[in-house]
């Protein structure tokens, strides 16, 4: 599993003290799984953002990046990482919507292998960059367009999505094993639910999660 480069972690006490303060409201939240807490602990918010929002980095917000995409509010980065490790310990995630990377990195601390799409080219390099820098060596990620998904590493134990389409992309679910799982939300700009969907030998479950609200999944790619 990827591990952050200690530089990266922030200066001092005052960045250790801002991040367990983020932890703190987090579990006040409900989020009970201490393997996603210490996950996100280690996870270094500040490098994901824009550098005139760094100090807003903890806040238990969703923050703006570039080309109109932002980095999703640490509660529900948290819910959903708490759904992907649920049952058992997935080996291999496809995250659709790379944005900042930034829930790729709280993923590549606990599970095996993190492949990531994003359809914004510059968005993609930029992540890969902070990958590399970080030294998460398990993540993969590529410019594409996420309702094709990455059938060429398929099968996944969980695909997890980060921008909500209007209707479930049930054709994903050729790329989930018997038993996987799809995260994802679902819904117009105006209203949006959390969902599961677990795929079974007959077809699927679904599961209602909770509303949130992100932005499109949109198709094609932008170079």
């Amino acid at each position: 599993m990827g591990q952050p480069s200690m530089n990266s972690l922030g200066i001092g006490m005052t960045s250790e003290r801002t991040r367990q303060r983020m932890i703190d409201r987090l579990r006040v939240r409900g989020i009970g799984d201490e393997r996603v807490l210490m996950a996100m602990a280690k996870i270094p918010r500040h490098v994901f953002v824009d550098e005139a929002l760094s100090h807003r980095a903890y806040e238990d917000v969703a923050l703006p990046i570039k080309y109109g995409q932002t980095i999703s509010q640490p509660f529900v980065v948290a819910r959903m990482t708490e759904e992907v490790i649920r049952h058992d310990h997935p080996v291999k995630v496809l995250e659709l919507g790379t944005g900042s990377g930034y829930q790729a990195a709280v993923l590549s601390q606990l599970v095996d292998e993190v492949f990531s799409i994003e359809r914004i080219d510059k968005l993609t390099r930029q992540a890969r960059r902070r990958f590399i820098k970080l030294g998460y060596r398990n993540v993969r990620c590529k410019t594409g367009d996420g309702f094709a998904g990455w059938a060429s590493e398929a099968p996944f134990d969980i695909i997890i999505v980060t921008a909500a389409p209007e209707q479930v992309p049930y054709a994903l679910l050729d790329q989930l094993r018997v038993g996987g799982k799809m995260i994802l939300p679902v819904g117009d700009h105006l209203k949006q639910k959390l969902m599961a969907i677990v795929k079974t030998e007959h077809g699927h479950q679904e599961q209602y999660l909770g509303d949130v609200i992100f932005v499109p999944l949109l198709e094609g790619v932008v170079r």
